[in-house]
């Protein structure tokens, strides 16, 4: 992907701890895999921006496909992802802002900003970040901890600590940005156990740090079990995900019967499965009901995705099918469509569950050929009757009556 030229620097498990982790340089590192469109669309911006950080900030690259273990060490789960290593090398930032070369040096530059300000004694925009993180964890008491913990439906992962322990100072950085990138999903709360010694008590803690986790719903104190995960806030956060997605219901599949349930599965979500399947007289009601269970399969599969999934029946839904350049190829067929990037991608294998399971994973890392929208809009939605769940029938022929018809009369024509 890169050459020397390029000035990104190549990172593999045997250089890795040497060159950044144990260095006191800011690095910003990307994880890509050589055959992924996104990776090889981004080595232009991503070599203009070593070239200029260059003396400045490090920039590396990591091939996560051949070094597996190192795109597992930092949580890597699609490509490419973008880290910026800063102070603590251990606990990389994730980059989110826009995939040009300006974007990256000011993130970079940014940290390596938060780095000189701590070094000078704090403030400036370390400090602020730091009170931002901590706002995420929620203090709890002996007076609240029941009323927000027990009593609410949320998923909490809740740490008892001390604040001499030394092992909990070294949680708290880690237990802060946890709490930020799991916010609307897993709450982290944290309880002084010196304090508020009568909750401690209650749930048997002898050691500090102690994290305990409280599933989805009502609960109550027996509900509460070990966290036995690790310490940094990636392996929090990834413990806290598993945990959140088991509690996450798949989406609904629904019928494309007019404008609503079009809006209704695809406005919010990042992909929309669109899938086209036979007309009912090609296809009978047992057959379309095989297809719409392995629809159903595969959106319990990728539920944590939160995509949205629709069908139609051929022919119902003229503009869709032509907007995503779908049943050319007879059906049933799939599409994965983006209408916030306009752009879509249309299965080529089989419909079927190892077909579709092979494409909706390719699609989640970012991978195959993908295509505009014809018309760059969202297209347009007819109204159509429902599937009652019936077989299809024939049109009934209508019966001639020739009970008053002359046939004498019909041969003179004749």
């Amino acid at each position: 992907m890169y050459s020397p030229k390029d000035e990104v620097v190549e990172l593999t498990p045997s250089n890795f701890d040497k060159l950044v982790t144990k260095s006191d340089e800011v690095w910003i590192v990307e994880f890509y895999a050589p055959w992924c469109g996104h990776c090889q669309q981004l080595v232009k911006e991503y070599s203009k921006v070593a070239k200029a950080l260059k003396g400045v900030v490090k920039v590396g690259a990591v091939d996560a496909d051949a070094h597996k273990s190192l795109g597992g060490q930092f949580s890597v789960r699609g490509f490419p992802t973008i880290k910026i290593f800063g102070a603590n090398k251990n606990s990389p930032s994730d980059y989110n802002g826009q995939r040009t070369a300006a974007g990256f040096a000011e993130a970079a530059l940014s940290e390596a900003k938060k780095i000189v300000n701590s070094r000078l004694g704090g403030g400036g925009s370390s400090g602020s970040s730091s009170s931002n993180s901590k706002d995420d964890v929620i203090e709890l008491t002996d007076d609240n901890f029941d009323k927000l913990v027990l009593n609410s439906d949320d998923v909490w992962l809740v740490e008892f600590f001390a604040p001499w322990c030394g092992h909990c100072k070294s949680l708290a950085p880690q237990w802060a940005k946890a709490a930020s990138e799991l916010k609307g999903k897993v709450k982290l709360g944290a309880l002084d156990a010196t304090v508020h010694q009568s909750k401690a008590a209650e749930y048997g803690i002898r050691g500090y740090p102690t994290i305990k986790y409280f599933p989805a719903g009502k609960k109550t104190k027996s509900d509460a079990q070990e966290y036995d995960g690790g310490r940094q806030a990636s392996d929090i956060v990834t413990w806290g995900l598993d945990k959140y997605e088991d509690i996450v219901e798949a989406p609904e599949l629904y019928e494309v019967t007019d404008e609503d349930t079009f809006n209704k599965a695809c406005d919010k979500a990042p992909i929309c499965v669109v899938s086209v399947l036979p007309h009912i007289l090609d296809c009978d009601a047992n057959c379309r009901n095989k297809y719409l269970d392995t629809l159903k399969e595969m959106g319990e599969k990728y539920k944590k995705k939160q995509w949205g999934w629709i069908w139609s029946e051929a022919g119902n839904q003229v503009s869709l099918e032509d907007a995503l350049e779908m049943g050319g190829f007879g059906y049933p067929t799939m599409a994965a469509v983006s209408f916030k990037k306009m752009k879509f991608s249309v299965l080529k294998g089989s419909f079927s569950k190892d077909g579709i399971n092979e494409f909706l994973r390719d699609i989640s890392f970012g991978r195959g050929a993908t295509a505009p929208v014809r018309g760059a809009a969202k297209p347009k939605i007819n109204k159509a009757e429902p599937w009652d769940g019936q077989d299809g029938q024939l049109p009934e022929e209508e019966d001639i009556d020739l009970s008053d018809v002359d046939l004498d009369d019909k041969k003179d024509e004749l």
